[in-house]
């Protein structure tokens, strides 16, 4: 879409900008209260501000932003455009799912860390609004202009200063603790500020009138808030946890919390068609009823234990059982070596990487094969070149170590980040996978050397560090290679496949889980529409599924078989958005029949830790795989993570040149 307005590049020129734009820009006071229910006001509204779901700026999602003040309380609310035409009306339900993917309903400042705001030499100005958890929402470019309006506007009514260590960081509500509440206050569902508390008390009241000829409105259960508030604890916070697995699990409840707020906030009948119609619920002839509201413990009515479930359209348990082959036995040194020729080059890598989809390997033979499933090492190379890899990797891995091992406690006092990070990986170790033989017990060494191996590698990639979650794919790394600079650049190769999934922005995580949206759409429609009756299409319950790869949900001896099926990219490279359909699908009858909503799922889900049958999910993931075919590849936008391997191998082709 061309733009016909000129971009503005600078916080001066933005101002003028969204001054000359008026009424166009801003709206406040008296057109903010007949918009809005009594005692709520738009304090600041942009239209044309935009995300990109991808890498290609010609793909973006353009909308509505918006400063709702309610009280004491500043909330944050973000609506992408119907038909992506800054012209039209905004969006109503029924939209693009993946616009409603992206959507940021009203979010309380306080549940606000920092604003980022980015301004390159050349092109537009964007934000980056980052949470109390560390996990932050998908950059906003604002195309006509207005950041340091927007950032004016917050800073007028909330605590808004500029972070000392970078002058583009904004951090939000630090009044209290300069680390910022962490995601431990949203245990329960329905926590919020202090200074907030009175205000949501007084949002249940707030209601308006609909005059202008619309007939649909909006009706929520105000005693859903006045209930979460009385569930509120104080927690102390803790930033070690700033991105634990903990956290991005809880990362889901706020737009559930955000929601809720958003019934009181704007009330009954609200008289903005663009609110109304965007968190409308579902009203008559739905087939199945939406148990999103609670009802009163006045007038309690009995609920059915059973509700009728509709059939799976692929008859899934015929397609499986017809698609998807048995598995066998792993592959033994024995036949490893059919794969090999005389000099150590493997024969067929297509035929090598279906077998280990069918079997695996055994445990003995998983340190020989994983560099190669990794891109460690070429499928051709020989024993010599690998041998020789080894010895420059060793010697490499002894360099990148001791940049972090010649640190002084003298620089260590001003060097922040390399303490954060330390700090971090120290209180990881000491609680990863512990249970397991391999690292249990005091003074375990093996407990030291993933603490080596998880600095070193903030030392090689620092611009991603580390963060939580990563040494549960170090630790079976380490398990099988046993040497520390091995594990370490297999560790290195996986990331690169993975890493996404820990960038600060969650887009590597934000585009699986629309993929997956999309794939359950395709494959099970009754299942995606049932979601979405119960406001869960972001599928943030399959967030750890797909952060860790499963690790959470299987034994340890099981997720090794997993992950060298998944490296094997056979018969795709996104197979675990296949594996996270067949459990969805597996689960479908009991989810639906039991009516859940997004807590009672996400308990669901995660109580499956352990339960999970892999031969048998692993077949129906590739019978789901199979029968979409290109129309499933189609679903998932290019880019997304993992990446395919580099033919020649991802470490050995960094080296090339000195094996040459």
């Amino acid at each position: 879409m061309i733009e016909t307005e000129l971009h503005d590049l600078s916080d001066d020129a933005d101002y003028a900008a969204s001054q000359q734009q008026g009424s166009q820009s801003i709206t406040r006071s008296d057109s903010g209260r007949r918009s809005e229910p009594e005692g709520a006001e738009v304090v600041y509204m942009k239209d044309n501000v935009s995300i990109h779901p991808t890498q290609y700026m010609s793909e973006r999602i353009s909308g509505r932003l918006k400063l709702i003040k309610q009280g004491d309380s500043l909330f944050l609310t973000w609506i992408p455009y119907k038909g992506q035409n800054t012209n039209t009306r905004l969006s109503e339900r029924g939209d693009s799912d993946r616009n409603n993917l992206y959507t940021i309903r009203p979010l309380p400042l306080t549940d606000v860390r920092s604003i980022r705001r980015h301004t390159p030499p050349l092109g537009w100005q964007y934000i980056i609004v980052v949470l109390a958890s560390g996990l932050a929402f998908p950059p906003l470019y604002f195309y006509n202009g207005g950041v340091k309006e927007f950032l004016t506007t917050i800073k007028q009514h909330v605590s808004l200063v500029r972070s000392a260590d970078d002058a583009n960081v904004f951090i939000v509500n630090d009044f209290q603790d300069p680390l910022q509440k962490t995601l431990s206050s949203l245990e329960l569902p329905g926590v919020v500020s202090v200074a907030a508390q009175s205000t949501n008390a007084s949002l249940v009241a707030s209601s308006s009138q609909v005059n202008q000829g619309r007939s649909d409105v909006s009706s929520y259960d105000s005693n859903t808030g006045s209930q979460s508030l009385r569930r509120q604890k104080n927690k102390s916070n803790d930033p070690t946890k700033d991105l634990s697995i903990q956290v991005l699990e809880k990362f889901s409840l706020v737009t559930k919390f955000a929601r809720e707020t958003t019934s009181q906030l704007f009330g009954e009948n609200s008289g903005d068609p663009f609110l109304s119609n965007e968190w409308k619920r579902p009203s008559h002839s739905q087939s199945l009823p939406d148990l999103q509201s609670q009802p009163s413990t006045n007038d309690l009515e009995e609920v059915p234990c059973e509700v009728p479930v509709p059939a799976d359209p692929m008859e899934f348990e015929k397609l499986a059982l017809v698609w998807g082959k048995p598995r066998q036995p792993p592959m033994t040194k024995e036949e490893w070596i059919t794969f090999l020729d005389s000099e150590g080059r493997v024969v067929d890598s297509n035929d090598l990487r279906k077998r280990i989809f069918y079997g695996g390997v055994v445990h003995e033979l998983r340190k020989e094969v994983w560099p190669f499933l990794l891109g460690c090492y070429d499928y051709n190379s020989t024993y010599a070149e690998r041998e020789y890899l080894r010895s420059v990797r060793k010697q490499d891995y002894e360099i990148i170590k001791l940049q972090w091992q010649s640190i002084s406690p003298e620089q260590a006092k001003r060097f922040t980040k390399f303490r954060e990070r330390k700090g971090l990986i120290e209180k990881d170790v000491v609680r990863t996978d512990r249970a397991f033989s391999f690292y249990d017990g005091d003074d375990n060494p093996n407990v030291n050397v993933l603490h080596d191996i998880l600095l070193t590698y903030s030392f090689y990639n620092f611009d991603l560090g580390y963060c939580q979650g990563m040494s549960d794919f170090l630790s079976p790394l380490l398990f099988v290679m046993e040497d520390e600079f091995e594990a370490f650049w297999c560790f290195a190769a996986l990331l690169e496949r993975v890493g996404p999934n820990f960038n600060r922005d969650q887009s590597g995580m934000h585009a699986q889980l629309f993929a997956l949206s999309k794939l359950v759409e395709l494959s099970d429609s009754p299942l995606h529409n049932y979601f979405k009756q119960q406001d869960c299409l972001n599928y943030f319950f399959c967030f750890r599924w797909i952060l860790i790869q499963f690790k959470r949900e299987m034994r340890y001896e099981e997720t090794m078989r997993l992950w060298e099926v998944l490296w094997t990219h056979y018969p795709s490279e996104h197979l675990h958005l296949y594996v996270c359909v067949a459990i969805l699908k597996r689960y479908r009858n009991k989810i639906i029949g039991e009516q859940m909503d997004f807590d009672t799922l996400l308990k669901f889900i995660n109580e499956l830790s352990g339960q999970i049958d892999l031969d048998s999910i692993v077949r129906d993931a590739e019978a789901l795989c199979i029968c979409a075919g290109e129309t499933g590849e189609a679903c998932i936008p290019p880019g997304t993570p993992p990446s395919l391997p580099i033919e020649n191998g991802l470490v050995s082709s960094q080296l090339e040149d000195e094996v040459l």
